[in-house]
């Protein structure tokens, strides 16, 4: 079903990576630094819990779906990508921080896009450790986004460690589908 409600949040947070990205390219007079920062902040945690939200709607809605189920973890990786480019051009992620994420997220679609055409997709199931990576870029990336001060502690130096953290276990988590893969791409 192309549009049931879970659909139509993931299709939004597809719609809003735009508007993400264009907050940063408003005249100051518009927004200040602060403002953009916050804003752009705002966007992608809402689209984060809309992430959450589409889930849960599809399996307590009886809407779950072949295409929800490709389309969702493609905005996901689509959100981070923007973001991730949106902070190396802000110079708050290092680039090959940014191309090691997004590269292992692009190499593990297609490696289970790969395994799900000879029927072995079980094999690349998401495991505990891309969880964990999940976890990290999403306590990252709002940091970083942010990167002012909560309570009066600043907040990048968490985001920056977070964000190291994330890349090691992107770094992990690939090996570990990749050794998972292994025997299907030896076979085929």
């Amino acid at each position: 079903m192309l549009f049931n409600i879970p659909n139509s949040l993931t299709w939004a947070r597809i719609g809003l990576i735009p508007l993400f990205v264009g907050v940063f390219y408003l005249p100051s007079s518009w927004l200040s630094p602060q403002e953009k920062d916050l804003c752009a902040t705002a966007m992608f945690v809402l689209a984060a819990v809309t992430d959450w939200f589409d889930g849960y709607l599809a399996r307590s809605l009886g809407q779950t779906s072949a295409f929800g189920a490709f389309l969702d973890p493609v905005a996901d990786k689509l959100m981070v990508a923007a973001a991730l480019i949106v902070l190396v051009e802000l110079s708050r992620v290092d680039a090959l921080i940014a191309v090691v994420i997004i590269g292992r997220e692009i190499t593990i679609s297609a490696l289970r896009e790969w395994m799900a055409r000879v029927g072995r997709s079980a094999n690349v199931a998401v495991a505990y450790v891309g969880k964990l990576k999940t976890a990290a870029q999403m306590a990252a990336i709002p940091l970083l986004l942010f990167n002012g001060e909560v309570l009066g502690v600043a907040v990048r130096p968490l985001g920056n460690l977070l964000i190291y953290i994330a890349a090691a276990l992107t770094v992990w988590s690939m090996g570990y589908y990749l050794r998972r893969a292994w025997p299907a791409v030896e076979s085929g």
